[in-house]
């Protein structure tokens, strides 16, 4: 199971605006992955839940509302997506995580 995600860091400006990640899987399984934010009062991310086939990527929005400079982070759960796994919000529910990204998310 490859997993990584690019960029590795993510700014945005403090009053407000976008940035994209993009989740990669360079394995042969499909994978599962569920984003969680430490400051979900000035953060939305898009989509939370998601899948990955092998060999394929996802593109993440980072939407950033207007507020006070700080540092927070994202991190990124996933595991391999079962095999008749059609939502992925539904099936992550049923694995136990195989591993994390921590994006740092500076607001400047």
């Amino acid at each position: 199971m490859s997993l990584t995600v690019e960029p590795a860091s993510c700014t945005i400006p403090a009053n407000g605006g976008s940035s994209n990640l993009k989740i990669l899987n360079s394995g042969t399984d499909k994978l599962i992955f569920k984003i969680k934010s430490s400051n979900n009062k000035d953060y939305r991310i898009q989509p939370v839940f998601g899948n990955v086939d092998p060999s394929e990527s996802k593109e993440v929005t980072v939407i950033r509302l207007s507020g006070l400079p700080k540092e927070d982070k994202i991190v990124i759960h996933f595991d391999t997506a079962p095999v008749d796994a059609s939502d992925a919000s539904t099936a992550f529910a049923t694995v136990t995580t195989a591993g994390t990204f921590t994006i740092p998310m500076s607001a400047t």
